[in-house]
């Protein structure tokens, strides 16, 4: 049984409520090209997935769930106190783990969102997790949300690791349709432009289907697993945060990321 840290709180507008019941899911995996076992490494005395779980915990949006795909993970997860699904190591990607976590824990569909938070990103702000609900909660029809922040370091606009979002916020809003994903310096013109953040909400429905697609061939072309989602005619809308979280994805992150928490005295701030 998953345990919920959620109070029990309107999260929009009453004229706008949808009344969803997430479930916060965390995929991780030993085998990493850049930074091997980096779910165990210790970050201010935790390992890292545990730091991650933490801060799910901290969203305060309801339960969490390690998707695991070995069982050291499961095993240190379960030490901290949390919860975690032993699952098939030779899964393609995030998305097909935290499924089949999802299906496991909870067969009878109590949980109708479902959000993919990123192993890597011990010192997020359990705010921005909350952001990532706010496209399916102010619209129906979305069936997923994302996050995106401007970019204002001129070198990332031609970064091909650094993912652009094409999309645009009316005066004042928040959130906004994503219109397309790609590696390149993108919309043209003037104009902001805006960083994706690799962090999703799905509806459940959503979720399910998007597993059973098959890779596109733009997917396939840019390498970016969401834009299966939209050749395929699903819609993502993306909410706006202020910041680009640090992801730990080699030796050099994890080490200015201990030096964060050193400085902090301890976990991401709230």
């Amino acid at each position: 049984m998953m345990r919920s840290n959620a109070a029990s709180r309107p999260l929009v507008e009453p004229s706008r409520r949808t009344f969803m019941n997430p479930v916060v899911l965390i995929p991780a995996r030993m085998a990493s090209s850049r930074l091997p076992g980096k779910p165990l490494a210790e970050i201010a005395g935790l390992p890292m997935i545990v730091q991650v779980w933490k801060r799910g915990m901290e969203a305060d949006i309801g339960p969490v769930l390690v998707a695991a795909a070995e069982a050291e993970i499961v095993e240190a997860v379960r030490d901290a106190g949390g919860e975690a699904v032993l699952t098939d190591p030779g899964h393609p990607s995030g998305s097909d783990r935290i499924f089949e976590a999802l299906c496991r824990a909870d067969p009878d569909g109590r949980h109708d969102s479902v959000v993919n938070l990123q192993g890597d990103l011990p010192a997020l702000d359990p705010a921005t997790i909350r952001a990532a609900l706010k496209p399916l909660e102010a619209d129906p029809s979305v069936d997923i949300g994302t996050l995106v922040a401007e970019i204002h370091d001129p070198a990332e606009l031609d970064d091909p690791n650094a993912v652009k979002v094409v999309t645009a916020f009316a005066d004042g809003a928040r959130t906004a349709r994503a219109l397309w994903f790609t590696r390149l310096r993108a919309p043209g013109g003037e104009g902001p432009h805006w960083h994706h953040i690799g962090l999703y909400a799905y509806r459940r429905a959503a979720l399910e289907r998007f597993v059973k697609l098959p890779p596109s061939p733009l997917e396939k072309r840019e390498k970016l697993e969401q834009l299966r989602a939209l050749e395929h005619g699903m819609r993502i809308d993306a909410a706006r945060v202020d910041t680009i979280p640090l992801g730990v994805d080699t030796p050099e992150d994890l080490e200015k990321t201990r030096r964060l928490f050193a400085e902090r005295g301890g976990p991401a701030p709230k």
